[in-house]
This record gives C-alpha cells, structure tokens and sequence, in this order.
C-alpha cells in the first residue's frame, strides 16, 4: 500500500473511528492483498509510511471474497469484476485475507 493511501486510511480513522471503517482491496495476488491488509491492520511492516506502528485493527476484506461479492449489484459485479476473477488465485487471496482478520482485526 503506498503512502497516500496509508496516509488517507489513518485520517479516516481518525475522523470516524476505526471501528467504523472497511477496507476493500482488489490487489491481484494473495501475497500483495495480504500486505495491504496487514498494513491497515497491524501497521505497516516495511516500516516506510505513516501506518509503521499504528495497530488499526480495521476490518478488512478483497472484493472477490464472498462477503464482498454479496454487497454488489450482480450486474455491476459481473461487468466490473468477474472478468479478473477468473484469472485471480481466489483461493489464495481469499486464505491470505482470512488470515490476517484472524490474526490482526480488532472490529
């Protein structure tokens, strides 16, 4: 996650409330969402960008994970997303998202 967006995630929970916040990410390997989502969960672990050492717990989930896919309009999901889905290691983003919320999540 780059430090813009390290930067927007900690000002929004900061003004809302970290339980009140969900990240979606879309990263198209389970390596690079499960970075993502450790970022906004435990800190940032290349210790580069204002989350280094911020544990937000936020919950965290990648749009192709079933919990997600749930909250969009079929037709939007089908014309946005279900393109990428099929050449996306699902499983493995959906096992590396599973284990950071078990791991890190507060919310």
């Amino acid at each position: 996650m780059d430090l813009e967006n390290q930067k927007r995630v900690k000002e929004f929970a900061d003004e809302y409330g970290p339980e009140n916040l969900v990240v979606v990410l879309g990263a198209a390997e389970g390596e690079a969402a499960g970075l993502a989502a450790e970022t906004v969960t435990a800190g940032d672990p290349t210790f580069a960008g204002p989350l280094t050492g911020v544990q937000l717990g936020l919950q965290v989930y990648h749009v192709c994970e079933p919990e997600m896919k749930e909250e969009f309009d079929e037709a939007v999901y089908d014309e946005q997303i279900s393109m990428m889905e099929m050449v996306l290691d699902v499983d493995d983003i959906i096992s590396e998202m599973t284990a950071i919320r078990e791991q890190y999540c507060k919310f």
